[in-house]
């Protein structure tokens, strides 16, 4: 059974940085896709960032480009979403998700809440 847990939330103020982890386990990931969704009060949960675990591959919507990194621990089965230059509208729950490549998220992680005060 594929377990996701995610860390790291909290308030920041805009301009500033947070870092979310999430711990994968249950199962090797090689031929998965992990990564970052989010979703704010009121609206859609809305894709953040991707990374194919086989190949490091990565993706991200175009609203965080240059500033959130999404990046691995192989060893430790760890997915990070390192977050710089926080805006307001970044606030939101922050949920880890994986699945098969091509197949689309199936497990997903009980979120982390990130809010970030102008």
């Amino acid at each position: 059974q594929v377990q996701l847990v995610e860390s790291g939330g909290g308030l920041v103020q805009a301009g500033g940085s947070l870092r979310l982890s999430c711990a994968a386990s249950g199962r090797t990931f090689s031929g998965y896709v992990l990564g970052w969704f989010r979703q704010a009060p009121g609206k859609e949960r809305e894709f953040v960032a991707s990374m194919r675990w086989s190949d490091g591959r990565t993706n991200y919507r175009d609203s965080v480009k240059g500033r959130f990194t999404i990046s691995r621990d192989n060893v430790q089965n760890t997915l990070y979403l390192q977050m710089n230059s926080l805006k307001p509208e970044d606030t939101a729950v922050y949920y880890c998700a994986a699945g098969i490549f091509g197949k689309g998220f199936e497990y997903w992680g009980q979120g982390t809440q990130v809010t970030v005060s102008s």
